[in-house]
């Protein structure tokens, strides 16, 4: 029977990439982080040491603590979180049972863009429609939760992102941009390790409406439209990223869960 404060790898993997997702961090010591520098997808670093950096962290959110196998280290530093009000578990088995679980992603660490404060920041061009609300949603939701996104002239990409120690994608010329035929989401699948089919079958989706080449998935002219309104309906970017979020949230358990489901209504039938 599992322990009444620890969470499963197969739990945890259905809860990645939906807005239910709780706070993953990874208290993996530095020695041995640093013989397999991967992250369980939306997981952030933090020493085990630092108990209540780790609860001002949390919040009142609910959190999975990560250690190498899930015994003596996560399952401390766990009851001592809970001694203190956070909801917080154990990821049973840590990292040595995510790694052996089917079809769990997990994220090479310096794939991923940090400050120095923890968070990452990415600045693309204003006035966002599908790549770059798609790329945002998937950075918040498999590598950095806490990131921030700015959206300004297309001429100031690269000079903004250089002032907030920020990374520019999206915009011709620059390492986070298309590669081919391919989108920035797609690339950000690559960097990140992020293939799974339900993130693969999403990025087809996207990759057809942000190229206009709809036959590739007969939902690319919907996300096309239902974007495009969005873009219409607010005029800070900031909302229609929020807006957006929601969107792909449900595209994604669409994809994970119900694209084989379909809908038929006769057509013979009266009035």
């Amino acid at each position: 029977m599992p322990a009444p404060n620890s969470i499963t790898p197969k739990q945890l993997l259905r809860l990645i990439g939906t807005p239910q997702a709780p706070v993953s961090v990874d208290i993996c010591l530095e020695a041995d982080f640093e013989t397999d520098p991967f992250l369980i997808p939306g997981s952030v670093r933090h020493s085990a040491e630092d108990i209540n950096g780790i609860a001002d962290r949390i919040g009142d959110r609910a959190a999975i603590i990560i250690c190498q196998k899930g015994k003596k280290l996560s399952q401390g530093v766990v009851s001592w979180l809970r001694s203190t009000g956070c909801a917080a578990e154990y990821l049973e088995g840590g990292m040595y049972g995510w790694r052996d679980t089917p079809d769990a992603p997990r994220v090479p660490a310096s794939a991923v863009p940090r400050r120095g404060d923890g968070r990452s920041v990415w600045v693309t061009r204003h006035r966002p429609k599908i790549d770059r609300i798609a790329c945002p949603w998937l950075i918040r939701r498999f590598v950095d939760p806490d990131a921030q996104f700015l959206f300004v002239s297309p001429s100031e990409v690269e000079a903004t992102a250089s002032i907030f120690e920020g990374v520019p994608f999206d915009i011709p010329d620059t390492f986070w941009s298309h590669r081919q035929d391919r989108c920035t989401f797609d690339t950000m699948l690559d960097e990140f390790q992020l293939h799974t089919p339900a993130l693969d079958r999403l990025a087809t989706v996207v990759r057809a409406a942000d190229t206009n080449r709809h036959d590739l998935a007969p939902e690319a002219a919907g996300l096309l439209a239902i974007s495009v309104g969005l873009s219409r309906q607010y005029r800070d970017d900031h909302q229609n990223l929020e807006a957006g979020l929601h969107l792909y949230d449900a595209m994604y358990r669409w994809a994970r869960d119900g694209f084989d489901e379909q809908h038929d209504w006769p057509t013979d039938r009266k009035p």
